[in-house]
């Protein structure tokens, strides 16, 4: 449904950096200790060097190999074979046969190079490429998701703060009831039942305080985890936490999500990998083409042994080797590789579809709550206002002790459910931004 995105691909909140979208400077110190701590980014850059390792591995496979070679060695043929035999009989200088201990010794250069005919080497250093690539995307999309979580955190915070005011508040008023109404008792105008009745909706209220208080521990310990700290106090800004405005948000059409979500990038480069990989295992069947090559000095004497061109030795060679009794092995790998292939295809259709189901829900949900908090703060208005209505009625006779506590307690009802639906607003709007594949 096209009505449901916007055109303006450029609008895209994806391709905004989470200082501009966060205006919170304790947020922005939060996030910038998570970005040098937080244990799953160590991870992911230690995945990312993993992946550039395995890069260079397979660039190198496809240059030949030179290594350096210096071998002494000591030899023996036995005299009833066609080399100790010959030897025994052989001048290895004037006057002087060839030792039945014959020392070698020979220092050199040597080198290999599989000629990467049908691209076998080739296929292997782009499914490489295209790993580091996903390992590079991976990293992104978990700094997305540590951004995001640290933001729902410090909002969960800011919420529960603002709820303890309220509490406070409430607190004060319900001790102010309870006090009315022992006075009214022992004036005869009020009874036990009434004073038990004010003293348990305080008590509740109380044990509401209790539980707002474990909550911003549970809180803040998350969040200090997610920093790689210690538990401990989060400092943060709840001032004018009702006044603050959400960020306006656009989506941008769903070409534009693709191309910003890091996880839908790291799924498209994983799938060109699997490609790679299919491609590699079909050219192991082929035959392969190397070449070796050599080239030093020899001699059975150190003395002799750079005198040139006596002592120089040689060699290259080429070979065709193709696979006959392993080709059981070769097809089982290209069959893994084939199943692969499959499996990341799945499972990129699978992080598409995810991506546009939660975008859509989240806007959705946004729009929605907009009206939510603007209903629940009339609501509110009105059962705040009451209260002191109540009150009045209530010193004067001519409203029940239960009327006040029921009016109290749902003012109080309502004044949380105020924080609660702007708590859900930032939640949905992080948490669309986070779908949008900003963050990182």
């Amino acid at each position: 449904d096209r009505g449901e995105w916007t055109d303006a691909d450029t609008s895209n909140s994806g391709i905004i950096s989470w200082r501009n979208f966060f205006t919170d400077k304790h947020l922005h110190a939060l996030i910038d200790t998570a970005m040098l701590y937080n244990p799953d980014l160590q991870i992911a850059n230690q995945r990312v060097l993993m992946a550039n390792a395995d890069l260079l591995r397979s660039k190198a496979a496809m240059i030949p190999t030179l290594n350096a070679n210096l071998s002494p060695a000591i030899r023996r043929y036995g005299l009833y074979t066609m080399d100790g035999a010959g030897n025994i009989s052989t001048f290895i200088q004037p006057g002087k046969i060839v030792p039945i201990n014959l020392p070698d010794i020979y220092v050199g250069l040597q080198s290999s190079w599989e000629a990467d005919v049908w691209g076998k080497l080739r296929s292997r250093k782009q499914a490489a490429t295209a790993r580091w690539l996903a390992s590079n995307e991976g990293r992104n999309w978990m700094t997305t998701q540590v951004v995001s979580n640290i933001a729902l955190h410090y909002y969960e915070l800011q919420a529960l703060d603002n709820m303890l005011r309220i509490v406070d508040e409430t607190i004060v008023l319900q001790e102010n009831a309870l006090n009315i109404v022992q006075v009214q008792k022992e004036a005869a105008a009020a009874n036990q039942l009434a004073v038990e009745q004010f003293a348990a909706q305080l008590l509740n209220t109380k044990a509401i305080k209790t539980q707002l208080q474990q909550q911003v521990v549970d809180h803040e310990t998350a969040l200090q985890l997610l920093l790689g700290k210690f538990p401990g106090t989060v400092v943060r800004d709840t001032a004018n936490y009702l006044a603050s405005a959400i960020p306006a948000m656009q989506t941008g059409v769903p070409a534009m999500l693709l191309r910003q979500r890091p996880d839908i990038r790291q799924a498209t480069y994983l799938l060109e990998a699997t490609k790679m990989d299919v491609q590699a295992a079909r050219a192991a069947f082929l035959p392969g083409f190397n070449i070796t090559a050599a080239f030093g000095y020899q001699a059975f004497q150190p003395n002799l042994l750079f005198r040139t061109p006596e002592s120089m030795a040689y060699a290259l060679a080429g070979s065709i080797v193709a696979p006959i009794l392993n080709r059981g092995a070769l097809k089982a790998e290209f069959a893994s590789a084939n199943a692969r292939q499959i499996e990341a295809l799945y499972q990129y259709q699978q992080t598409v579809l995810t991506g546009v189901a939660e975008v859509f829900n989240e806007m959705k949900r946004l729009q929605n709550l907009e009206q939510l908090y603007q209903q629940r703060n009339e609501q509110a208005k009105v059962l705040t206002t009451s209260i002191e209505t109540a009150s009045a009625l209530f010193r004067s006779g001519r409203a029940t002790y239960l009327e006040l506590l029921i009016n109290q307690q749902n003012a109080l009802q309502a004044r949380l459910e105020v924080i609660a639906a702007k708590k859900q607003q930032w939640q949905t709007s992080v948490n669309l931004y986070k779908a949008l594949g900003g963050g990182w």
